[in-house]
């Protein structure tokens, strides 16, 4: 009898183990696919894409932390989603890597300046936008630069591979002297040296960059509006739920206020003109 009493409690000893290994194991703290319910005080973590080197909008400082406008707007979203500043994970998501990030599951959503185009929502979806940028030129706070045709003759400096610098010679100034560097950091540091004459990309990230320290009144903004750049958070395709879940997050955002403080806390030394915050689902397109 003793022998059948120790059997039957060792059976149900194992019964109960396995049960908790099965519930374990069906949560995980690092589950990018986690829900938002997941989020509110379960534990449970959220990735999120973001890029890593652009001041004003997605920047790891030495100390770790991370700041900037994508930052703060994936910080209220995820806490819209149920999830805590602390239960976030950065992940920094290059422009190359963004839609196979998200493909992968690497992140829950990325909010990196991602510019929604039709070839990209082939890819992935998109909520928002929630920011309407501009490609522009950044120049000299004393430069005599004001419009487009300025820049004949003048060195102009973007990135290897933009389409920016392309886009002013093709259609603005074809005479400008093209200068491509590896990074933006290169093309500010030779503005502020002399070595160039101005810098071409979205207004945004120019106006992150001008808002640094050590260049906070040196720099100005042309204001050229040579495109329209509709800033999406870019989710894996098909997961409209969460699609719908972000839209939602960003118009509490504006509602509150919350949008516009982000947007002077981190564009404001560069007296940055921002659009007003987008509708949900409208995307201005450019001129034809």
């Amino acid at each position: 009898m003793k022998l059948r009493k120790v059997t039957a409690a060792s059976a149900a000893a194992l019964v109960l183990a396995l049960t908790a290994t099965a519930c374990g194991g069906d949560s995980k703290d690092d589950d990018t696919s986690s829900s938002a319910s997941a989020g509110s005080g379960g534990g449970g973590k959220i990735k999120v894409g973001i890029k890593y080197d652009q001041p004003g909008l997605g920047l790891k400082k030495p100390d770790g932390s991370f700041a900037g406008f994508d930052v703060d707007v994936a910080t209220y979203v995820a806490k819209q989603l149920g999830y805590q500043p602390d239960q976030i994970e950065f992940v920094e998501t290059k422009s190359a890597d963004r839609e196979n990030a998200l493909a992968r599951g690497d992140v829950k959503f990325i909010a990196a300046t991602y510019s929604i185009n039709d070839e990209r929502k082939k890819k992935v979806d998109f909520a928002g936008p929630y920011l309407l940028a501009h490609q522009d030129l950044l120049i000299k706070s004393d430069s005599d630069i004001s419009k487009g045709t300025d820049l004949n003759g003048k060195k102009l400096c973007s990135v290897v591979g933009s389409t920016s610098a392309q886009n002013v010679k093709k259609t603005i100034a074809p005479d400008a002297k093209l200068k491509q560097v590896s990074s933006y950091s290169e093309c500010i540091a030779g503005l502020q040296s002399g070595a160039v004459d101005a810098v071409t990309t979205d207004d945004s990230i120019l106006a992150g960059f001008a808002s640094q320290d050590q260049y906070k009144g040196k720099f100005k903004l042309a204001g050229l509006k040579l495109s329209n750049e509709n800033y999406g958070v870019g989710v894996k395709k098909g997961d409209t739920a969460t699609v719908d879940k972000i839209n939602k997050a960003l118009e509490q955002m504006v509602s509150d206020g919350s949008w516009d403080k982000a947007v002077k806390d981190n564009f404001g030394p560069a007296n940055y003109k921002n659009e007003p915050a987008p509708k949900i689902g409208v995307i201005v397109p450019n001129a034809s």
